[in-house]
C-alpha cells in the first residue's frame, strides 16, 4: 500500500495538504498525485479553499474521492509529548550544519569520486562502492601503497590500475568459483604481488599463476614464484642469445618483419616465451629483438 501528501500553493508557501491512502501499485499512485495536483490547482484558480482532509482513489474512474475531512492536528490525535521540548530547526542550524556533519561516514557519492580521482574504471569504482567485500579489499591495499600509489616516472606501471585489474577479475572469479564470502588473502602478499608484476619481476600469467595459488593455500608470492619457476628471466646476456636462436629458426618471421610487419616481431616474442615456458621478460626480449635486426 502506497500513501501520498499533495500540497499546491499559489505563492511559493505551504499549501493546505491532503492525504491519498491505500493506493496498490506505483503507477496508481503516479495517476492519483497527477489528478490531485490538477484539482487543487483548478480550485485554487477559481479562488476556492482546498480543504484538509483524507482522501482514496477510484481507479475505474481515474480520480480521488472525500474520505473524511481532518481540521486540524487533534483529528489526527497527535499530542505532545511532555518529556520532549519542542525543537526548533533555525535555533540548532549552525550546529546542525558543522557538528552533526563530522559524525557522518563517508557517502556513497563521496567515496566513488574518490576512487575516481586514483584514476580507476567507473565501473570498478562501482563495485568497490556497491560490494564491500572488494571495497574493503581496495581500501587496504590503497593504504598499503602509502602516499605514492601512482608512479609517473614511466619505469613502474600504474599500481593502482594493476591492483584494480586483479581485484575485479581475478580475485572476483577465484571467489565466485570457491563460493567464498571472504577474500582470504593476506593484503601485504597481494600489494607484494603487485609490485613484481609492475617491476617485471613475474609476468601477469605468471602473476594470475601465484595469485590462484595464495587465494587457496597462502604463501609469499616470492617463495611461490621461485618454487614454481614464474620468476622472469631479465638478463640481457641470456636474452640476447635468446633473441638470435629466434632470429635463426624464424626466418620468414624475419623477412616478415623487415617488410614492415610489427607483428611479426610480437610472434618472435611470443616465441621466446614458449622456449623459456613463460619466464622470459617480454618487453626486454622485445628491445633485444628490435637491435638485433636493425
Amino acid at each position: 500500500r502506497v500513501e501520498v501528501n499533495i500540497s499546491v500553493s499559489k505563492d511559493g508557501t505551504l499549501g493546505t495538504k491532503t492525504e491519498i491512502k491505500n493506493i496498490n501499485s506505483f503507477k496508481a499512485a503516479e495517476r492519483a498525485i497527477a489528478y490531485e495536483i490538477e484539482r487543487q490547482s483548478a480550485l485554487l484558480e477559481a479562488g476556492e479553499e482546498v480543504l484538509q482532509e483524507t482522501r482514496g482513489w477510484d481507479d475505474s474512474k481515474q480520480k480521488t474521492f472525500s474520505q473524511r475531512k481532518k481540521e486540524s492536528s487533534h483529528d489526527y490525535r497527535y499530542f505532545p509529548d511532555p518529556d520532549l521540548p519542542k525543537l526548533k530547526l533555525s535555533e540548532i542550524k549552525e550546529f546542525a550544519d558543522e557538528e552533526l556533519r563530522k559524525t557522518l561516514p563517508e557517502l556513497p557519492w563521496e567515496k566513488r569520486e574518490r576512487y575516481l580521482a586514483l584514476g580507476i574504471k567507473k565501473q570498478d569504482a562501482d563495485m568497490f562502492v556497491g560490494d564491500s567485500l572488494y571495497g574493503d579489499f581496495f581500501e587496504e591495499v590503497v593504504e598499503e601503497f602509502g602516499d605514492n600509489p601512482n608512479p609517473s616516472d614511466g619505469q613502474e606501471k600504474n599500481k593502482i590500475h594493476l591492483a584494480t585489474n586483479y581485484i575485479t577479475a581475478d580475485l572476483a572469479g577465484l571467489a565466485k568459483a570457491s563460493e567464498k564470502d571472504a577474500i582470504e588473502i593476506d593484503v601485504k602478499g597481494f600489494v607484494q604481488l603487485i609490485a613484481m608484476v609492475s617491476e617485471g619481476v613475474i609476468s601477469s600469467r605468471g602473476a594470475k599463476d601465484i595469485l590462484k595459488i595464495m587465494f587457496e593455500k597462502g604463501g609469499d608470492p616470492q617463495d611461490i614464484a621461485e618454487k614454481e619457476g614464474l620468476l622472469q628471466e631479465s638478463d640481457e646476456g641470456a636474452l640476447e642469445a635468446l633473441a638470435k636462436k629466434l632470429i635463426e629458426d624464424n626466418p620468414q618471421a624475419v623477412e616478415e618483419y623487415k617488410a614492415g610487419k610489427e607483428n611479426a616481431l610480437q610472434f618472435l616474442v611470443g616465441q621466446g616465451m614458449k622456449e623459456t615456458k613463460g619466464s622470459a621478460n617480454p618487453q626486454v626480449l622485445l628491445e633485444l629483438l628490435k637491435k638485433t635486426l636493425e
